[in-house]
């Protein structure tokens, strides 16, 4: 089996490494790393949670040992989707390079642009970027990509759902052929491999797994809850949620609970905290130092319920995640393999438990020929729940409602019965516009009482006004038109 001290890394690396308590690579460090080594381009495809990271900051550490890097002139690049994977990206390479002299510098969004400057000027050799404040920094002019040595970007596939490979691929245009480039993505999308097709030089493709599979170490399991109003389908999935936490007891050690909508996280994660269970919300709405401070209490075991968005769906790397519940199925099937990646990683089992309403019924089609199985099906405990669908019971101000519907739909098919049918007779060529020939049908009207006056100014019969207009009826509209 292949050991750490075969991969011919720098020995300041490999002390770090063993410091970490790491002597045997992942099969992706394993074979990405000598080809890294070697400056080939690395291809990387692989499942989330197989340790993508160690297998370019290593080689990279290793690579930047020699030279010295110019102010505003990064020696290398790394690329991150969110602001969070970049964050870990930063925290992994303090961990391989705490026994060399390397800088970094980490540019995302929430933060001054002041400090980053500093960093910057001061000259660094790894820059740990997302692509839009690395951007902004460029256009500022704080900033040159003209010495990159090695730029890696890392789950491609999720840039691509949020929208930033026109960004990478300028990028990619700022900095030197001559590069070396890293580029890992989950699955291949056809715009990613036009990507890699585009700027990376022959090389070396590892796939670890099939794309888009599932660790064996994680128990899959599927609840379908019955239909319901729309306005009760979200009630009924709290009540499960809280139920099956309050099963799994002491195995559930701390989870992650993803919903598809930021709202949702917030009105999720107060419901829980209602309920006194220990919760608390990250998303891409709320202020950096908020999220850094959650998803690190998460990680010190401080928070036993993370309510994420898909923000937290990939790269984040917390290796004692016992649970993830999907609180609402995601609609890109890719995303559920990365969402319940976040469990069962570093050999550690794990449990994914989705929830499903009727009309999530298309996502779960997806996902299963994704997986090419089905997923396994459980039973929510604690919720009385009926085995077939029941149609939504009406409050007793709907049953009003439903009551005087049918009274005046009756009284309709009352007046039609009793309306007899007008007496159409034939009338001559050029006569049709008297009213005196032929009058419309109209609705019966109640006898008029004694004190009723129904005759009008004109001689007219008030019953036979035009509806809406009552005395002031135009009088062009009482005028007769015949063609000369």
């Amino acid at each position: 089996m292949t050991q750490f001290t075969d991969l011919k890394l720098d020995p300041k690396v490999l002390k770090a490494i063993a410091e970490a308590g790491y002597t045997t690579p992942t099969p992706i460090q394993a074979q990405a790393i000598p080809h890294a080594l070697e400056g080939r381009d690395v291809l990387g495809i692989a499942q989330t949670g197989t340790g993508k990271t160690a297998s370019f900051v290593l080689p990279l550490i290793t690579r930047l040992g020699r030279g010295r890097a110019r102010a505003r002139m990064p020696r290398s690049l790394v690329l991150a989707p969110t602001r969070e994977l970049a964050a870990q990206v930063a925290e992994n390479f303090d961990i391989y390079a705490k026994h060399t002299r390397l800088t970094k510098a980490l540019l995302i969004g929430g933060v001054a642009f002041g400090e980053q400057d500093k960093l910057i000027d001061r000259g660094v050799d790894v820059l740990i970027a997302t692509p839009g404040r690395l951007l902004d920094h460029f256009e500022r002019g704080k900033l040159l990509l003209t010495g990159v040595e090695v730029m890696v970007v890392d789950e491609a596939d999720r840039m691509l759902d949020m929208g930033f490979i026109p960004d990478i691929e300028r990028i990619f245009g700022l900095t030197p052929f001559t590069r070396q480039t890293f580029f890992y993505s989950a699955t291949m999308a056809p715009e990613i491999e036009r990507v890699t097709n585009t700027f990376l030089s022959n090389p070396a493709r590892i796939e670890i797994a099939r794309q888009a599979t599932a660790s064996e170490n994680i128990t899959q399991e599927l609840i379908e809850l019955p239909a319901t109003r729309r306005d009760g389908a979200a009630k009924l999935k709290r009540e499960a949620l809280r139920a099956i936490i309050e099963t799994e007891g002491d195995t559930l050690e701390n989870a992650i609970v993803f919903c598809n909508r930021k709202v949702d996280v917030d009105i999720l994660s107060k419901s829980l905290s209602k309920h006194k269970l220990d919760a608390a919300p990250i998303h891409g709405d709320l202020d950096q130092s908020v999220r850094t401070r959650t998803l690190e209490k998460f990680r010190a075991g401080e928070l036993r319920l993370l309510i994420a968005s898909d923000v937290a769906a990939r790269g984040l790397d917390v290796p004692s995640v016992s649970h993830v519940f999907n609180y609402d199925l995601p609609s890109h099937p890719e995303d559920y393999v990365h969402r319940i990646g976040r469990t069962g990683r570093a050999g550690r089992s794990g449990k994914a438990i989705s929830l499903m309403v009727p009309a999530d019924q298309k996502h779960l089609e997806q996902i299963e020929q994704l997986l090419q199985r089905p997923l396994p099906r459980g039973v929510a405990p604690g919720l009385d729940l009926p085995s077939t669908p029941a149609a939504p019971k009406s409050s007793e101000g709907d049953a009003d409602s439903t009551q005087e519907r049918p009274k005046r739909s009756a009284r309709s098919h009352k007046v039609k019965k009793d309306t007899p049918a007008p007496e159409v007779a034939a009338t001559p060529q050029g006569q049709e516009g008297k009213s005196d020939q032929a009058k419309p049908a109209t609705a019966p009207r109640s006898k008029p009482t004694k004190e009723r006056d129904t005759t009008r100014r004109d001689g007219r019969d008030k019953r036979d006004a035009v509806v809406g207009m009552g005395d002031h009826v135009p009088d062009f509209l009482m005028r007769e038109f015949r063609v000369a």
